[in-house]
C-alpha cells in the first residue's frame, strides 16, 4: 500500500485521541501532520466515522495498521468526497461555450471537459491507487472558479479562502485569484480602452473580500493563536529542511538543474578537475528526502526558489491586470501561477502538476492552440506520475488506464477543432512518442540489466528529466501565447 495511507491513518488517529493543542505537536510517527487545521478538522469528522469500521485504526500507536476495514473505509471516504468534485465539474461545464457546432454530444465542448476532469488519469491514480483526498480538493478549487466565471465573486473568494486552509499548496494560485478579484470586482467600470476608470473603485467590496479573508483565516488559525502554537504550525506546514526536491524528483526546473550538476561532477572526477574528498557525502540521487548540496553548481536556497517563483509569475499577473479579458485572463494567468511554481517551487512534489493540468482543460475546448498546449502538458505531466505505482500488478494498470485517457484526449479535442490546423507540430509529436521507449526501458529492459544494483535512481532521473523538457515547453509555449496575444476590441470595451 502506498504510504498516504498510513499518513491519513495517522491523522485520523491524532485528532481523534489528543486535544487541540496536541495535534501539531504529536510525532510518534513520522507522518506528523503538515496539512493546515481545516483539514485537520476534516480528519476528525472523518474518524468519528471510522470508529465503526475499525476502531484499532484510530490507536496512535498502531503504526502502518491496514486492516482490510480501515483500507475500505479510506477508499470509500475518497469516493464519497468526490462528490464535491462532480457537481464543482458540471459547474464549470455551464460556464464553458457550448454553441460549437457538433454533430452529436459526444462532440460538445460541454461533454468533452466533463470526460476530461471526471476521467483525468493523473487524479484518478493519484487518489483511488495510490490514495489521496485531491478530488475533494480539487473540487473546491474548480468550484471556486466556476463562481468567479458566473460573477458571483464573493462565493469563489470564499470557496478559495477555505480551500487555502484545507491545503496551503493553492497559494500557489492566490495571486491569480487577489488581482482578478481586485481588477474585476473591486473595480467597477472600465474606460473605452480597457484601462480602469480609478472612480469606479469600491472600497465596500474591499471590505467585503477582507472580511471574508480574515473571517475564515480567524476561523482556521485562530484556535492557535490563541495557544500561541502559530509558529509551530507554520513550522509543519513549511518544512524547509526536507530539501530543494522530493525523493522523486518532480520534473521541473529543478530536475534539470539536479542533472547538469551530476553530469558536471562526473565529468570532473573523470578527468581529475574536482577532489573526490571534497564531494558533499549527501547524495541527490540517494532516494532520500534530505538536504544536500550541489557539488558543481551553486547549491539552491529556500529564499532562491522563492525569488524565482515570484519572477517567473510576474509576467503573467502583468497581464491579467493590463489585458483584462476575463474569466480566460483568469484561467491563463492561474495555470501560469501554478505551472511557474511547479517550475521553480521548494520541494515539489510530482503531483502538484495536476494543479496545472486540471484548470487547464477548461481551456484546452475554447481555442485549439490551448488544446494542443493541454496535449504537451498532460501527456507529459501524467507520464511523470507513473514511478507512483512501482509495483508489478500496477504496471499494466496504469499503462491502460494512461492510453484510455490520452487517445480520448487526442481525438475529442482533434474532432472539437477539425477545421483548425494540426494541434501539435512533428517536433511536438516526436518527443511525445519517444515516451514510448522510454516507458519500455524503464520498466522492462532497466531491471534485467547490471545497472539497476549500481544505478537503481537511473529510471527515476531519466524520467524526471525527459518529462522536465517537455513540462518546460509547455509553461514557455503557454507563457509566448498569453504575452503576444491581442485582446478583441469588445473585450477592451467590457
Amino acid at each position: 500500500y502506498s504510504t498516504d495511507f498510513e499518513v491519513h491513518r495517522n491523522w485520523l488517529a491524532i485528532t481523534h485521541n489528543l486535544p487541540l493543542s496536541q495535534w501539531y505537536y504529536e510525532a510518534t510517527s513520522e507522518w506528523t501532520l503538515d496539512y493546515p487545521p481545516f483539514f485537520a478538522w476534516f480528519e476528525y469528522a472523518l474518524s468519528h466515522v471510522a470508529k465503526y469500521f475499525d476502531p484499532k485504526m484510530l490507536v496512535i500507536e498502531n503504526l502502518n495498521y491496514t486492516s482490510r476495514a480501515t483500507v475500505f473505509f479510506q477508499r470509500f471516504s475518497v469516493i464519497f468526497t468526490d462528490i464535491l468534485f462532480i457537481y464543482a465539474v458540471r459547474e464549470c461545464c455551464r460556464c464553458v461555450n457550448g454553441k460549437r457546432a457538433a454533430k452529436d454530444i459526444l462532440e460538445k465542448p460541454t461533454f468533452i471537459l466533463a470526460v476530461l476532469l471526471l476521467w483525468n488519469f493523473g487524479l484518478l491514480i493519484v487518489d483511488h491507487i495510490h490514495f489521496q483526498y485531491n478530488g475533494f480538493l480539487f473540487g473546491l478549487m474548480l468550484l471556486s472558479i466556476a463562481r468567479l466565471c458566473q460573477k458571483r465573486y464573493l462565493e469563489g473568494a470564499f470557496l478559495f479562502a477555505v480551500l487555502l486552509h484545507f491545503k496551503h499548496i493553492y497559494v500557489y494560485v492566490a495571486p491569480a485569484y487577489g488581482v482578478y478579484l481586485l481588477r474585476s470586482y473591486c473595480f467597477t467600470a472600465n474606460n473605452a480602452d480597457g484601462s480602469l476608470k480609478w472612480r469606479s473603485f469600491s472600497f465596500l467590496h474591499v471590505t467585503l473580500l477582507g472580511l471574508i479573508v480574515s473571517l475564515v483565516s480567524a476561523l482556521s488559525l485562530g484556535p492557535f493563536i490563541v495557544l500561541g502554537q502559530l509558529p509551530q504550525v507554520i513550522s509543519r506546514l513549511f518544512p524547509f529542511k526536507r530539501g530543494l526536491c522530493h525523493a522523486y524528483w518532480a520534473p521541473n526546473f529543478w530536475a534539470l538543474y539536479n542533472a547538469m550538476d551530476k553530469a558536471l561532477s562526473i565529468f570532473g572526477l573523470k578527468f581529475n578537475f574536482l577532489d573526490p574528498t571534497k564531494i558533499p557525502k549527501a547524495s541527490m540521487t540517494g532516494g532520500l528526502v534530505q538536504e544536500f548540496q550541489h557539488t558543481v553548481l551553486p547549491s539552491v536556497t529556500p529564499l532562491a526558489t522563492l525569488i524565482c517563483t515570484f519572477i517567473s509569475i510576474l509576467p503573467s499577473v502583468f497581464c491579467l491586470w493590463f489585458k483584462p479579458q476575463g474569466p480566460r485572463g483568469f484561467l491563463q494567468c492561474l495555470v501560469l501561477c501554478a505551472l511557474s511554481s511547479f517550475m521553480f517551487g521548494w520541494h515539489v512534489h510530482e503531483k502538484a502538476i495536476l494543479l496545472a493540468i486540471l484548470p487547464l482543460s477548461l481551456l484546452s475546448v475554447q481555442r485549439a492552440k490551448d488544446a494542443g498546449i493541454y496535449l504537451i502538458l498532460t501527456t507529459t505531466g501524467h507520464f511523470s506520475l507513473f514511478p507512483l505505482l512501482f509495483t508489478a500488478p500496477e504496471l499494466p494498470i496504469k499503462i491502460l488506464l494512461m492510453l484510455l485517457f490520452t487517445v480520448y484526449s487526442f481525438s475529442s479535442l482533434k474532432s472539437l477543432f477539425r477545421r483548425e490546423k494540426l494541434l501539435l507540430n512533428w517536433l511536438e509529436t516526436i518527443y511525445l512518442l519517444q515516451l514510448v521507449p522510454l516507458e519500455i526501458f524503464c520498466e522492462i529492459i532497466f531491471p534485467l540489466t547490471p545497472w539497476k544494483r549500481h544505478f537503481p535512481f537511473a529510471p527515476l532521473l531519466l524520467t524526471s528529466v525527459y518529462c522536465a523538457l517537455g513540462i518546460t515547453y509547455a509553461w514557455l509555449k503557454l507563457y509566448i501565447s498569453v504575452l503576444t496575444e491581442r485582446i478583441p476590441v469588445r473585450q477592451k470595451a467590457e
